[in-house]
């Protein structure tokens, strides 16, 4: 999809820099792929203790990598 918007030029130049992205393309593919992490993370840690997740660190780790530990 092509979208026109203005950029501020030293913020992209900036971000293409500690990125180490090639494009401006994948710069801004980048940033919004961490923002929405980042969105998701801060989500999950104010469901933390709500009951809305009934698992620990280690379960969600385990829940993750698909693997299962019997104990």
């Amino acid at each position: 999809m092509k979208t026109l918007v203005d950029i501020n030029e030293d913020v992209l130049k900036e971000a293409m820099k500690l990125s180490e992205a090639e494009t401006k393309k994948e710069v801004i593919t980048l940033a919004l792929e961490e923002l929405i992490r980042s969105k998701l993370r801060e989500k999950l840690k104010q469901s933390a203790g709500s009951g809305i997740i009934d698992m620990n660190f280690f379960e969600l780790k385990i829940e993750k990598r698909g693997t299962s530990i019997k104990l």
